[in-house]
Formats: C-alpha cells, sequence, structure tokens
C-alpha cells in the first residue's frame, strides 16, 4: 500500500500540462514543422514565441512548486456534515495557504476521492476544485453530497498558470474521511405518552442535603437517625432521611431494518429518506421529554441513547448505515411497550417481523417509491445533484432492479415516498 501511495503520488508529481497545455504545445510543434519546412518566417516566429512562453511558465511553475513542497494545506468540513446544507452553509474551509505566488499563476486547491451513497459498495468519484483569490489564506470550499453515506478523500494544491497550460502538484495530500448524514424530513409530530414505553427506575441521588437528607423529627422515627449534632445547633430534633429518591424513566424501542439486497440508486435513495424520518423522529421525542431512553436495533448492532451525545454519536454513525442481510438477532425480545419501527419497500422479511411483534403494539414508518404526478409530498432525488456536486453516478446504479412497492398489514402506519428523477 505505501508503494503504490509512493508511485501515485509521484504520477501526479510528473503531469505538469493540462489537456489544454498539451493541445497548445502539440499544435505549436506542428506549426513549427511545418513553417521550417514551408521556410515561412511568421509562423517560425509565432511557434517559437508560443513554445518559449510555455517553457518560461513550465519553468516558474515547476520552481515555485519545489519551494512549497513544504506547504500543508487544510480543509475542515462543517461538523455535522449534512447532505444538501450547501446553502445553509459556507461549505469547507481551506486554510494554511500562506505562500507567495508568481506572477500569472494562481493556486487551486482540489478535494479528489470516492463517496459511497449510504454506504453502498459501489462508490462515485468526486472532484472538487477551487481557486484560491491571490493574496488571500483561506477560502470556502463549496464541498455537498446530495445525500447521506460516506466520502473517502484527500485535499491537495495544484499551481496554475492563468492560460490553463500547466497544473503542477505542490505541498502535501491531507486524507480525509467524512461521514455525511441525511437532508432532514419533516413529517407528522409524533406525542408518546410515557406510560406507553417499558419502566425503568433508577435510583437519583438528590441534590440539596439542608432539604432533602433531613428533616424535623416526628413521632415514630429511629433515635439512631436523629442527627445529634445539627439538633444541637439549632434546638430542634433532626432526623436522616434516605439520601436516595426513584425517578421513573421510559425506555423507547425503535427499531431500523435497514435489511435488503439491493445495490440501485433507487432502493439507496429509500433507505436515505428512512434514516431521515428516523432522525427526526428521535430528535422530536428527545424535545419533547429529556428523560426518554431508546433502544435502537438495527442490523448493524443495538445502541442505548441516554442522552444528546448518545444520540449525536448514533447519527453520526447512521449516514453511513448500508443495507445488510437479515439476522436473526434482530427479532423483537420479550418486554412491554410500544414498538416503532422504519423500514423501506426492500425489506421483504418485514411482514413477519410484525407479526413477531404481536402483541405489543407497533407504530410503522414506511419508505415506498412514489409517483410525484400522485402523492405531491414525494420526496425527489435527481440526478443532476449529482454532476451539479462534483460526482459522477456509476453505472451500476441503474442496473441494480426497481424497487417494487411493499404491501404491509398493519394498523398504524405512516409512509413517506420517495423516487428518482433526471
Amino acid at each position: 500500500m505505501p508503494r503504490f501511495r509512493l508511485n501515485r503520488i509521484t504520477f501526479k508529481r510528473a503531469v505538469i500540462f493540462t489537456p489544454v497545455g498539451c493541445a497548445v504545445l502539440l499544435i505549436a510543434l506542428v506549426i513549427l514543422i511545418r513553417s521550417l519546412v514551408m521556410r515561412n518566417s511568421y509562423e517560425i516566429v509565432l511557434s517559437f514565441g508560443f513554445l518559449l512562453l510555455m517553457l518560461v511558465l513550465g519553468v516558474i511553475g515547476v520552481w515555485k512548486s519545489r519551494k512549497l513542497k513544504t506547504l500543508e494545506p487544510g480543509w475542515k468540513h462543517p461538523f455535522p456534515m449534512t447532505a444538501n446544507s450547501i446553502h445553509d452553509s459556507s461549505g469547507s474551509i481551506v486554510t494554511g495557504i500562506d505562500a507567495s505566488i508568481p506572477l500569472f499563476f494562481r493556486m487551486h486547491f482540489f478535494i479528489r476521492g470516492s463517496f459511497f451513497p449510504s454506504g453502498s459498495k459501489n462508490g462515485c468519484p468526486v472532484l472538487v476544485e477551487i481557486s484560491i483569490p491571490r493574496g488571500e489564506t483561506s477560502a470556502y470550499l463549496p464541498l455537498d453530497f446530495p445525500m447521506s453515506g460516506i466520502f473517502h478523500g484527500e485535499g491537495y494544491c495544484r499551481l496554475r498558470d492563468i492560460f490553463g497550460l500547466f497544473s503542477i502538484l505542490c505541498g502535501q495530500e491531507q486524507p480525509k474521511t467524512v461521514n455525511v448524514r441525511c437532508a432532514p424530513c419533516f413529517g407528522k409530530e409524533i406525542r408518546i405518552n410515557a406510560q406507553s414505553g417499558a419502566e425503568d427506575r433508577r435510583s437519583k441521588p438528590s441534590v440539596d442535603e439542608e432539604r432533602y437528607y433531613m428533616r424535623e423529627y416526628t413521632p415514630g422515627d429511629r433515635l439512631r437517625d436523629i442527627n445529634w449534632k445539627s439538633s444541637d445547633r439549632i434546638d430542634t430534633l433532626i432526623t436522616r432521611i434516605s439520601t436516595e429518591t426513584q425517578e421513573r424513566i421510559s425506555r423507547i424501542e425503535v427499531h431500523f431494518r435497514n435489511f435488503g439486497q439491493y445495490t440501485s440508486l433507487e432502493a439507496l435513495w429509500l433507505l436515505d429518506r428512512a434514516k431521515a424520518r428516523l432522525t427526526y423522529f428521535l430528535r422530536s421525542i428527545k424535545e419533547q421529554n429529556s428523560s426518554f431512553i431508546f433502544d435502537v436495533r438495527a442490523a448493524q448492532g443495538n445502541w442505548e441513547i441516554e442522552d444528546d451525545e448518545d444520540l449525536d454519536g448514533f447519527l453520526e454513525e447512521l449516514g453511513g448505515f448500508s443495507f445488510l442481510p437479515p439476522k436473526h438477532d434482530n427479532a423483537v425480545r420479550a418486554g412491554a411497550g410500544d414498538i416503532y419501527v422504519f423500514s423501506t419497500a426492500c425489506d421483504t422479511g418485514l411482514q413477519a417481523f410484525l407479526l413477531a411483534c404481536n402483541p405489543r403494539p407497533v407504530t410503522l414508518f414506511m419508505s415506498q417509491t412514489g409517483n410525484f404526478t400522485e402523492n405531491k409530498d414525494t420526496e425527489i432525488l435527481r440526478l443532476t445533484d449529482f454532476a451539479s456536486k462534483g460526482c459522477i453516478a456509476p453505472a451500476s446504479w441503474f442496473v441494480g432492479g426497481k424497487v417494487k412497492p411493499l404491501g404491509v398489514n398493519i394498523n398504524k402506519m405512516e409512509t413517506n415516498y420517495a423516487e428518482i428523477k433526471i
């Protein structure tokens, strides 16, 4: 692996001509050869002029790039990184470009890598470029993604002339892995009664010692519980009470069924929208009552979410969840309280799972394929969104098979519709 990376870096440094530069060099050489054969002095001067200009620019560019080989540009992405958020923030910040640039040259910063939507195995190439304004040491990079997933890439600088003839690698590469969270969605407001979840009684210490640890003596209290020192000080009998109180907490059982073997972009978009609905559900319920504890089960494992820190950590992982084959350990365990299930039309074992939940009440949040003309609430993912964000969609996304609507028999169900368009 180190040898491969070294060879790749050497290749990048060796390639200094842009496609335009290669074309200009080829044309200038052809004109020069033709003019020498034809003895056309005008064409000889013109071709020599182009070649001399390219030689001067190339020498200056290579010389300056060697001076900048220790440059360490950095790029910091927003946290959390959310899909389709370029209009809500300034994007990633590029810093550390504090070097003098020769005349007729500009510093360009590139981010190149692969984006894996919804953690799929098939990634798409990503290339984003920005020109650093002359005299500036930082700039904003419009890095954005159309849906949730994982991005593996690297940032690096190239020195380019204003004529577009040369592009020379300079400085150090900065590799980075970014988890991209799904774009938000908004559904019906959900209200959960504390009695609908399983109770979890925990001991919670009292805070105010004077108010909760002691009280005045009443007939029937044990003599050994009397605090004689405090009683002596205030001339009143004071009795110690238990230093612990009981707090009632409700546990909410949530199942995120990211099961399936689909690889098409349509299936990945359905999974993305299921993630968005789950995110909205967890955040909204947590805002209603911060004492709720979520027991979340997915194909990748189980999570216990008690506070905002746990929730933020889970959502950071959620963006990279992909489809996995069904597992038996995701079955419903014995317990009480309502069950909240999030699934997609790719989950062929969903109906059997719902039957296994009986007799516990179940609420299902379903992501289905939809038709925008029939349902105005259908969420649309356009293929042009990938190209506009520097992503190239691979052909394998369109041959994975169309997802058919999945019929489910259940009383409480909320359906979210999603569709792919050009």
